[in-house]
């Protein structure tokens, strides 16, 4: 949010796109401690019919978070996050995060934001990968703290 202006309810977010490589998807598993072989290892993946890793469905919420926080900068608070899947994305496809502010309130000196967002992959194809997505957050009013 830049130059302290109030989002408008209908206001389109940046789209945030990523390609989240094996290497992506093998440093997320380190960083959450989530090894589990379907995020990492094509031979594992392949031996259950499978193109590929599985993209980790916490990577899917990190992304959601991101979009909303390159969009609402630094000062930016997520307070909730919640969201469904629809379907596998695999190691190397490109996804595409798109949001849509669908409320905006006024509280304890910050705006309070509910962004609408959805992942799809960025191909001909475009199928959706998350769905149902909303996250909320809040952003101080210009000169005031996100309130503890």
């Amino acid at each position: 949010m830049t130059g302290g202006t109030t989002p408008q309810v209908g206001l389109a977010l940046t789209p945030l796109r990523r390609c989240l490589r094996s290497v992506d998807l093998v440093a997320y598993a380190g960083a959450t401690w989530d090894w589990h072989r379907l995020h990492f290892d094509q031979a594992y993946a392949a031996e259950r019919g499978l193109p590929g890793p599985i993209v980790d469905g916490q990577m899917f919420g990190a992304l959601l978070v991101e979009q909303v926080q390159d969009e609402f900068g630094p000062r930016a608070q997520v307070t909730s996050v919640v969201f469904r899947f629809a379907s596998m994305v695999y190691a190397g496809e490109p996804v595409r995060v798109d949001g849509r502010v669908v409320e905006v309130e006024e509280t304890d000196g910050c705006h309070r934001i509910t962004v609408d967002q959805e992942v799809t992959v960025d191909d001909e194809e475009g199928r959706t990968a998350v769905k149902g997505a909303r996250t909320v957050v809040e952003v101080p009013v210009d000169g005031q703290e996100v309130p503890a």
